[in-house]
Order: C-alpha cells, then sequence, then structure tokens
C-alpha cells in the first residue's frame, strides 16, 4: 500500500485466532519489497504488545517493535497542560511526532539508515528516548498502541502509513480484570486501579473500539491472550 493512499477496509473484518497463521501473515508482510510497517491496535490490556513481542521474536531480526508508547507526553508537560489525570488519551501523546517516525522509517528502509526511537517505562510512567534502535536490516516494522486507526486531529496522519492493520479483541471481563491488575502492580491501591480502569481508561477504550471498522484484521488468539500481560502491554 501507498504511504499516502487513503485506505478503504471491507466490512464485517475477518477474524483470526490462530497464533501459526498470524506469523505467516506477517511473515508475508516482512517478505514484501522495500520495508513494511503493521500495526497493531487494541484497548488497555488488550493484549497487543504481547502479540506484537511474539511476532517479533518468532520473525527473528528481520523484524523490529516499535511501541506508540514512546511517544507519551512527559508528566510535566502533562501537569502544565492541565491533562494528567488524563493520562494515556489521545490529546497526551505526540501523535505528529509517533506518524513522524513512521514516515521516516518507511523512508530509510533500504537506505542504510538506523532510526532511534523513545521508549515508555511505566515503572517511572516515563519516555527515554532513542531507546529503540531499528537498523536498515529491518524488513518490518511491528508497531502497536491505542489510536493508529484513529481518524481524527495528528492521529489521521498514522492509519495511511501502515501496510496492514489488526484490530485485538479479547474478552471485555478478561481485559479488565487485567487492567486492574497491572494498576494495582504498579502502585495503585485497589480502589483507585478499579476506578481508574473504568473511567479514564474505558473512556479511552471505547474511542479505541470505535476504530476497529479501519483495521485489516480482528485477531482473537486465546494463545497470546491468555496469560497475563508484561509490563508494557
Amino acid at each position: 500500500m501507498s504511504p499516502t493512499a487513503p485506505h478503504l477496509s471491507p466490512s464485517p473484518r475477518p477474524v483470526e485466532s490462530d497464533l501459526a497463521a498470524l506469523v505467516a501473515r506477517a511473515g508475508r508482510l516482512m517478505a514484501g519489497p522495500g520495508r513494511t510497517v503493521l500495526g497493531i491496535v487494541g484497548a488497555p490490556a488488550a493484549g497487543k504488545s504481547t502479540l506484537a513481542e511474539r511476532l517479533a521474536r518468532e520473525l527473528g531480526p528481520g523484524a523490529a517493535l516499535l511501541p506508540m508508547d514512546g511517544y507519551h507526553l512527559a508528566n510535566s508537560v502533562l501537569t502544565a497542560l492541565g491533562r494528567r489525570d488524563r493520562k494515556g488519551a489521545p490529546d497526551t501523546f505526540d501523535a505528529a511526532g509517533y506518524a513522524a517516525l513512521l514516515r521516516r522509517l518507511r523512508a530509510a528502509g533500504g537506505g542504510g539508515e538506523t532510526v532511534y526511537a523513545p521508549r515508555f517505562h511505566r515503572e517511572i510512567e516515563e519516555s527515554i528516548a532513542g531507546e529503540i534502535e531499528i537498523g536498515p536490516q529491518v524488513r518490518l516494522v511491528i508497531t502497536e498502541g491505542n489510536y493508529l486507526l484513529l481518524p481524527q486531529g495528528p492521529w489521521a496522519r498514522v492509519r495511511p502509513l501502515l501496510d496492514e492493520s489488526w484490530y485485538v479483541e479479547p474478552d471485555e471481563p478478561l481485559r479488565l480484570r487485567r487492567l486492574v491488575d497491572r494498576h494495582i502492580e504498579f502502585g495503585k491501591s485497589p480502589r483507585a486501579a478499579h476506578a481508574w480502569a473504568h473511567g479514564t481508561d474505558q473512556r479511552n477504550a471505547e474511542l479505541i473500539a470505535s476504530t476497529r471498522i479501519h483495521a485489516d484484521l480482528v485477531v482473537r488468539p486465546a494463545e497470546t491472550v491468555s496469560s497475563p500481560p508484561p509490563a508494557g502491554l
């Protein structure tokens, strides 16, 4: 797909539940001409990081993982903007910067350039610049995050830069339980974790669900969502 072409997805979405089939599908993208970008989308704690990490591991050095979370705005910036209590909402990320990175990665494919990207650290709730290295050997960039299919504002620049997009859709009660557990693991009280997961996070999840129609594939793989997600999910 051209990086500037409009994307039109058929309806209803095809559904895949087999990890081996997903690896094979990603492998076909990696084998295509030039560098390609696969976007994996889902609500918080949907399992998108787990799936993306497994794909990258199975595909080897020709694939690289790029989480969207590295483009969280810093806490000091969110505080100054009055958005600290909504961290994770679409306007709490540098969406334009993320889109610019994807565009650069596509342009750099085959050009011998190494590109560096920021990584988000949940234990400190901040991103650190330049921690992710994507070298010229990478044929497939697997990027994952919440708002890759959002058609509003600077997020609208992202979808045309994806050669394919997958929407991860697990069992909803399971997703909410895992999300609450994650907030507790990183320091919230059980009451605060429940309130955040069912408040701020749920509003974001409903917005993300509205973008499902723009995905090429819906993923419901029990194998990738049955175990607890890693901290960066």
